[in-house]
């Protein structure tokens, strides 16, 4: 499913004397079954484009079309239901979200709120629970008895139990050890290959865009500055830095370790793997010419 952000503009209490501009001609294109990155320094906008993406906010100017779904500024929506049925997001902290008494009956909740049956619904529960990494006997317990990082893998999984086409990331690494962050990664990254599921990770960590996003969108101030692929948003280190952003930790690496050698490796590499595989060239082809 497309989604398309056509002159964005928004303004929270507007028409009211606390009007603020939050948003200003916002243009984003996600191509369906892709994983898009949506980057920015604080205040640049990405939580309020993240609201629009299933219709929690309705833009001021402009118009967004979300599948077959195009929502345009001043006009009424009637049925918003099938938009934020496909598209569901994954918030920061979603544990707090959580609220029934078990485990089973908070990722059953969402399907049910649309109409699944308690049986289905009860399925993917099962089936999700063992997909986030979790046993199955944890759908008896409450949510609350549970220690932070299965919380976030319930929450996880009762947004996939809605079984959306698009799945929304608002920072989900947020306040996790670094293992539990390359584990939930992961799971998404794996979730978006098997399921063909469009992933937009709303994030300011550029190690994280540069590894798993197919494309790019960098905000400031409101405003939707740059889109492209990583690799060649990335290279441009002093545009990046003019919208208060610095490329990831490994292109820096890479950057000093090419004026160390001499010369430049045969590509900007976005990750740790892909530096080594370079470098690797670059011993093989100098013991080969020995």
């Amino acid at each position: 499913m497309d989604i398309k952000l056509q002159e964005i503009g928004y303004s929270y209490a507007k028409d009211t004397p606390f009007e603020k501009r939050a948003l200003y001609e916002v243009n984003i294109d996600i191509e369906n079954g892709k994983y898009h990155a949506i980057i920015g320094h604080t205040g640049s906008g990405k939580s309020t484009v993240l609201q629009h993406l299933n219709a929690l906010l309705k833009p001021t100017e402009g118009q967004i079309q979300i599948g077959e779904k195009v929502i345009v500024a001043g006009k009424k929506e009637k049925d918003l239901r099938e938009v934020r049925q496909k598209v569901g997001i994954v918030f920061q902290f979603p544990e707090h979200q959580l609220f029934e008494e078990t485990v089973l009956k908070d990722i059953c909740f969402g399907p049910m709120n649309f109409g699944v049956s308690e049986e289905d619904a009860q399925k993917r529960a099962k089936h999700f629970i063992q997909m986030v990494g979790l046993d199955e006997a944890i759908l008896e317990k409450s949510p609350f008895d549970l220690s932070g990082g299965q919380m976030r893998r319930v929450a996880i999984a009762g947004v996939l139990a809605m079984e959306p086409e698009v799945v929304v990331l608002d920072e989900p690494t947020a306040g996790l050890d670094p293992r539990g962050r390359q584990e939930i990664m992961e799971l998404f990254y794996s979730l978006h290959k098997e399921r063909n599921l469009t992933m937009i990770l709303v994030t300011h960590s550029m190690e994280d865009a540069a590894r798993y996003a197919d494309e790019m969108t960098i905000m400031h101030e409101g405003r939707s500055v740059m889109q492209g692929e990583p690799r060649k948003l990335f290279s441009d280190a002093q545009k990046l830095a003019e919208y208060r952003l610095e490329v990831p930790h490994i292109i820096q690496f890479q950057k000093s370790l090419e004026a160390q050698i001499g010369h430049n490796l045969g590509k900007l590499c976005l990750t740790e793997e892909e530096l080594a595989e370079e470098v690797g060239k670059v011993v093989r082809r100098e013991r080969d010419q020995a």
